[in-house]
């Protein structure tokens, strides 16, 4: 496991990507909320539950950790601007350097994503029971993913299912466009062992090309996927110590 400490900060086309255990009993929220901007301890403060709260604070400390150390800046100083549809970004003068970053959660745990100079996007599902899923499936995916989902046996769906929804989840937040995207305009694999990819865009057959989807393996209770723009050298990933912070 590492820290920011002991990573090398990443070059043009490497991709640093940190999985955070947002259960952190350790962590006193007070003292990780010391990290966050005025607005951020404001809408810590606004969740209904302790444990949100917490998950909040810890994943935005580091979030600001890492971005700080990539910068050379402390996490305090760093400050974000957010896109038409909602997507986070770095603002003035921390976006000089072209450093990209997404997070995503779900439950317990965190996933953090930095790069340089390549749109990137990351989702993570908790394993769960899915009752609605053929509903949800003709709601979010293009004909071409539903297809595939009725093919691949009842047992496995649930995960394909979640294969599917990250892969497109971490494309459209990459893009910046959020869940105004339209979703059945473009595909992604999701049958169990297939490869990974962007397979078809509808509005732009040259789209695949463009990008790079990985499955991510932060624990066996989650699924998780990351998109990035053109090809990186490499991905690494590293957990997040507890007591890193």
């Amino acid at each position: 496991m590492n820290t920011i400490a002991d990573v090398t900060a990443p070059d043009d086309n490497e991709v640093t990507i940190w999985f955070v255990r947002l259960d952190q009993r350790t962590q006193p929220v007070e003292r990780l909320s010391r990290l966050l901007s005025h607005d951020e301890q404001d809408r810590a403060r606004r969740f209904r539950f302790r444990h949100d709260a917490i998950r909040f604070v810890t994943l935005r400390a580091v979030l600001r950790t890492v971005l700080g150390e990539r910068l050379g800046a402390s996490p305090e100083e760093i400050s974000f601007a957010y896109g038409p549809y909602g997507k986070p970004e770095l603002a003035m003068p921390f976006n000089a350097r072209g450093v990209a970053f997404n997070v995503s959660h779900s439950a317990d745990l965190g996933v953090v994503a930095v790069t340089a100079r390549h749109r990137v996007g990351v989702d993570v599902e908790r394993v769960r029971p899915l009752p609605d899923l053929e509903a949800m499936s003709e709601l979010l995916f293009s004909p071409r993913e539903q297809g595939t989902l009725r093919a691949i046996p009842s047992i496995l769906r649930p995960r394909a299912f979640l294969n599917c929804w990250t892969r497109k989840e971490a494309y459209i937040k990459a893009i910046g466009t959020g869940c105004s995207h339209p979703l059945a305009r473009f595909s992604v694999s999701l049958a169990p062992g297939a490869p990974v990819r962007l397979e078809e865009c509808e509005d732009d057959p040259s789209e695949p090309e463009r990008w790079t989807l990985e499955a991510l393996d932060p624990d066996p209770d989650y699924v998780a996927a990351i998109a990035v723009e053109g090809r990186p050298r490499r991905m690494v990933c590293h957990t997040w110590r507890e007591n890193a912070l």
